[in-house]
């Protein structure tokens, strides 16, 4: 059963990535710039004082510019930094994006080394990348697990961030994947209600 689901994993990254090799340069922009104004409109995000990001690559939907707005609004902000003599990430908040950024391990932008770590592990929502996702809060992520561990240190609302090509019925799932409380894409903000992460499908805004 575990080597079904790695290889199921496996069979869903590449369907994913062939979809989002489709996509063109504009149309991605345009997607991301519509994701970002529905993300914008939601009480969780007008309401939330701690927010971590993350660096986007290329091909993933950009929430970037939300981190800009997000500091002038006065909110603090954080993004996760890899430690790699522990092989892991951890959340690092940001002040200046000047200043406090660099490219880190994995050619992705992180904090310098002289942000400070967070003083808690309690943030009021936490935007998460993933290759797909589903309905019931389920996230395929790219195999090494970083995020997943991140994730788990962490206390807050989870929001996996996608393209709707990267919504799919169902995300094969291990005991050690992490469920996410909300899901944004261009087109929809889904609440994953807990009781129903197993039963039926949250209903859709």
């Amino acid at each position: 059963m575990h080597t079904t689901i790695r290889e199921a994993k496996r069979a869903l990254r590449r369907q994913v990535h062939e979809q989002l090799g489709r996509m063109e340069p504009g149309e991605r922009a345009a997607a991301s710039a519509q994701a970002r104004s529905r993300l914008a409109a939601q009480t969780r995000w007008q309401a939330a004082q701690w927010i971590l990001f993350f660096a986007p690559l290329p091909e993933e939907l950009d929430v970037w510019p939300l981190l800009t707005e997000a500091l002038a609004a006065g909110k603090k902000v954080a993004l996760p930094r890899f430690v790699a003599k522990r092989g892991s990430y951890e959340g690092r908040q940001v002040l200046d994006l000047e200043a406090d950024l660099q490219t880190g391990h994995f050619g992705i932008r992180e904090p310098h080394s002289h942000c400070p770590g967070l003083a808690s592990t309690r943030l009021d929502l936490i935007l998460v990348p993933g290759l797909a996702f589903d309905l019931r809060g389920r996230r395929l992520g790219r195999g090494k697990g970083y995020y997943d561990q991140l994730l788990k240190g962490l206390q807050g609302t989870t929001c996996g961030v996608a393209f709707d090509q990267q919504m799919v019925d169902e995300v094969p799932a291990e005991a050690h994947d992490v469920r996410l409380n909300c899901l944004l894409t261009p087109t929809r903000w889904i609440e994953v209600c807990p009781e129903e992460k197993e039963s039926a499908p949250p209903p859709r805004t």
